[in-house]
């Protein structure tokens, strides 16, 4: 009898908290790249780990950095959504700032990937911390950022 009494009141705390959840950043993935642009050498996860251990150990093999970021947002047609990553470096002592568009599927779910490659790249040098965040417009929708950030 109890639990008809607070089916209400669980029912209208889950629905508040599905409308303001409208965008998210899931998962930010940076990877180093070698000299060729490959973050792998096969298709593996324990492989990719590997090679990206492997560039670690010897960053003049490598040639940038990508960011695979994951996100999902709900929008109005018409809005325009910007993905922006921002890196700091242990050269830099100013963050250095990557945008793009970003397009969503139909399902409202997306990866995007950032690079910073070549001179950049060399003039940022080894990451220490980064921050991605998902805007529209003015309004900041959703952030995801190191530990270190």
């Amino acid at each position: 009898m109890r639990w008809f009494k607070l089916l209400p009141v669980v029912l209208f705390f889950s629905a508040l908290g599905a409308e303001s959840a409208t965008a998210k950043i899931i998962k930010v993935l940076p990877h180093l790249l070698d000299r060729d642009g490959r973050h792998t050498l096969s298709p593996s996860l324990y492989e990719r780990d590997a090679y990206q251990a492997f560039l670690r150990k010897h960053p003049d093999q490598c040639s940038g950095l990508r960011f695979d970021v994951q996100w999902k947002a709900k929008r109005e047609a018409g809005t325009r959504l910007l993905l922006r990553v921002e890196i700091r470096g242990s050269k830099e002592a100013k963050p250095v700032l990557l945008e793009q568009p970003a397009q969503p599927n139909h399902w409202y779910r997306r990866w995007s990937s950032v690079r910073l490659e070549g001179a950049a790249y060399r003039k940022v040098g080894e990451v220490i911390a980064w921050r991605a965040t998902l805007w529209e417009g003015d309004r900041l929708l959703a952030e995801q950022k190191s530990f270190l950030w």
